[in-house]
């Protein structure tokens, strides 16, 4: 059973804490965020934001927003070229400075992020989950999370999920707390941006039944 403190701190604490820091940052970001995504028009042809449907709490569908990192480059048929043709060193730049996420700051004063909790994936994702993996929906998805400072891109899928759930049962202010302060060290490192070989993220495509989803040892225990 959860202590009173903890009950108290995900019914009204987290939500308070998101937009006593939220709210601030944004407003010192926006100088930066105007000009990097000036850069970003010049490189995408005129487009810098990035909008895409996810899951939040309870799986309910939002529009998530971001910097657009990548360009729309096609092929002689039409098609879009791979993630790593697409990907210019300016995009690379702003993705391993985490500096496309700060958009998101806005999605967490609207309520549909957290600033600590797992991170909303992708919508065709939901099918695929085993029940265990499902349960990262039960609190708000997070711009940081316990498996982003055990890892980010640089685990695998079921590590990652198996450090969700082990977050959820284990939410706290104190464990919030460290996961911002452990995910600005790693910002700054810009470490485990992508899967090694990866210009982006492997996609998702569900867990064998003999797959392990225990959380594995942190690398910043609680």
């Amino acid at each position: 059973m959860p202590s009173a403190a903890t009950s108290w701190y995900l019914r009204r604490g987290k939500r308070l804490l998101d937009v006593a820091v939220a709210a601030p940052l944004l407003l010192l970001a926006l100088p930066v965020l105007a000009l990097v995504a000036a850069l970003l028009a010049l490189q995408n042809g005129g487009s810098w934001l990035f909008r895409q449907r996810r899951p939040g709490w309870h799986g309910r569908l939002f529009t998530l927003y971001k910097l657009q990192t990548m360009t729309s480059r096609r092929d002689a048929q039409g098609q879009l070229l791979p993630d790593a043709a697409r990907l210019p060193r300016l995009g690379r730049w702003v993705r391993a400075s985490s500096l496309d996420e700060l958009p998101q700051l806005w999605n967490v004063l609207r309520g549909d992020l957290s600033l600590v909790g797992p991170r909303p994936l992708l919508e065709q994702y939901l099918p695929l989950y085993s029940p265990e993996q499902a349960r990262r929906h039960e609190v708000r998805p997070g711009i940081t999370g316990w498996a982003q400072v055990n890892g980010r891109n640089a685990i695998s899928w079921e590590e990652k999920f198996a450090f969700d759930v082990w977050y959820i049962d284990h939410v706290s202010f104190a464990l919030d707390a460290r996961i911002l302060g452990r995910t600005a060290l790693r910002v700054l490192g810009a470490r485990g941006v992508t899967a090694p070989g990866q210009a982006t993220t492997t996609a998702f495509t569900g867990s064998s039944p003999t797959t392990s989803s225990t959380a594995p040892e942190p690398l910043f225990p609680a």
